[in-house]
Formats: structure tokens, C-alpha cells, sequence
């Protein structure tokens, strides 16, 4: 049996130096984001964001969750249409999993959790100033018992090159995967977009007159696919493979 929701709201409260109130509130992802950094460390915080309302928002906090999924190749779905929903009985099943994956994959030692996510805009934790460091032993972990918190603050570090080489490096996976991302978005859009095109096209040549009709279903669609914003100019590599793709049509 798992955990029960004060446990579970306990426990991440003291791992990620919050104030969640309610299990629903995980269904923003953020902290949901946020836990499997603790474990994996490599998840892109700075792109998380957790002073949103919006289920679109929400949406892309998933995305970055189902990344890490993905990368570790945990087989685990994310049901992401329900927990956005911030229902509790969703969001307390998916939470009460994901505390026995950290459970067994938590590395132990120290978590900056404050550190971590300072980039995100999230909301700092409630009450007094918290530690930033979490120390929880490995056997601890693999016991399911709650973290505590340490006693004292992880030491300050000198700042040194291998220090900020790090701290680029990570930039730059971050900013690659970003790129990526809005890559396959582009790609998945206009493939449809090309459809549609292809289809009013095919339209058109069995039934010519639908393309004389100023103000028909056609005519319409057609003028929604060309439009472009004002200071949109269409590049000239663009114009130069419209007019090559019509030369081999014809």
C-alpha cells in the first residue's frame, strides 16, 4: 500500500524545500520534474516552470518529464490528459509511484534543491530560509522512509573552470534539446499542413469549379494556409523551390 497523501506531501515538501498543499497540485509537473532531477540530475530545471495556471503550461512541463522518461528509458507511462486535470485521485496514483521509483533509484546524499530550480521562476520554500542541501542515506531511501532534512548546509564550493565548463556544457545539451524539440513541433505541423494542400489540390483537379467560388470552403482554407503576419517575407530559397516544385508538376 502506498503512502498516504500527508506522507507523500511531507516528503516533498522536505526534498524539494516547498510548500505543495495538496496532491493536485502536482498536476503541473513541475514538481513531478523536479523529483526525477533529484534522482537523475539532468533534468533541464531551468525550463520548468512552476508559477503557471494553465493546462498548455502544464503540458510543457510534461513534455520535459516525458523526456527524462524517455532518456532512462523508464517504461512507465505518463498519463498526462489526466494528471493536468490536477484531479487528486490521478495525481495521488502517479505521485505514490513515482515515490517507489525514488525510492529504489534515489542515489542518496545531498540535493540542492533550491539551487536547482533558481532559474525557473519558481516560488522560493515557506517559513524561515530552509537548508538547501538534503542529506538521506542510501538504506534510507530503499526503506521508504521520509527524507530529512540535514542539520547543516552543503560547504560552499570554489567556482573554478572545470566548474564553469560544466555549467556551459549543460547550457548547451539544454539549448540542443530545446532546439530539437521545436524541430520535431515544425516538422509534425507542416507535414499536416502539407496534407491539407495536397488534398485541396486533388479537390481541384476532379472538380474545378470548387476553386471559382470566391467565398467557398476552398477559398477559405486555402487563404488561411497562405497568410503570413505583417514583416513576414517569405525567404528566397522558399520562392526558388515553390517555383521548381511547379515547374515538375507541369
Amino acid at each position: 500500500m502506498g503512502e498516504s497523501r500527508g506522507e507523500l506531501l511531507a516528503w516533498i515538501n522536505d526534498l524539494l524545500q516547498l510548500n505543495v498543499t495538496k496532491v493536485e497540485q502536482c498536476g503541473t509537473g513541475a514538481a513531478l520534474c523536479q523529483i526525477y532531477d533529484s534522482i537523475f540530475q539532468d533534468v533541464p530545471m531551468g525550463r520548468v516552470k512552476f508559477n503557471v495556471n494553465t493546462e498548455y503550461a502544464y503540458l510543457q512541463n510534461f513534455k520535459i518529464l516525458q523526456n527524462c522518461f524517455t532518456r532512462h528509458q523508464i517504461e512507465r507511462s505518463v498519463p498526462v490528459e489526466a494528471l493536468i486535470k490536477c484531479k487528486m485521485q490521478d495525481n495521488l496514483e502517479f505521485l505514490q509511484w513515482t515515490k517507489r521509483f525514488w525510492d529504489q533509484y534515489y542515489p542518496g546524499g545531498d540535493y540542492d534543491a533550491l539551487g536547482r530550480r533558481k532559474a525557473s521562476g519558481a516560488p522560493p520554500a515557506s517559513g524561515p530560509p530552509a537548508p538547501a542541501a538534503r542529506t538521506s542515506g542510501a538504506g534510507a531511501a530503499r526503506r521508504g522512509t521520509t527524507p530529512t532534512t540535514a542539520s547543516a548546509t552543503r560547504p560552499m564550493r570554489p567556482a573554478g573552470g572545470g566548474a564553469a565548463t560544466s555549467a556551459l556544457s549543460q547550457e548547451n545539451t539544454q539549448l540542443k534539446e530545446t532546439v530539437t524539440g521545436l524541430e520535431r513541433e515544425r516538422d509534425f505541423y507542416f507535414s499536416k499542413l502539407r496534407d491539407i494542400e495536397l488534398l485541396i489540390q486533388q479537390a481541384i483537379e476532379l472538380d474545378p469549379k470548387v476553386d471559382a467560388d470566391d467565398d467557398g470552403l476552398v477559398k477559405q482554407i486555402q487563404a488561411i494556409l497562405y497568410s503570413t503576419e505583417e514583416g513576414f517575407e517569405i525567404p528566397a530559397e522558399a520562392e526558388e523551390g515553390a517555383v521548381q516544385d511547379d515547374l515538375e508538376t507541369f
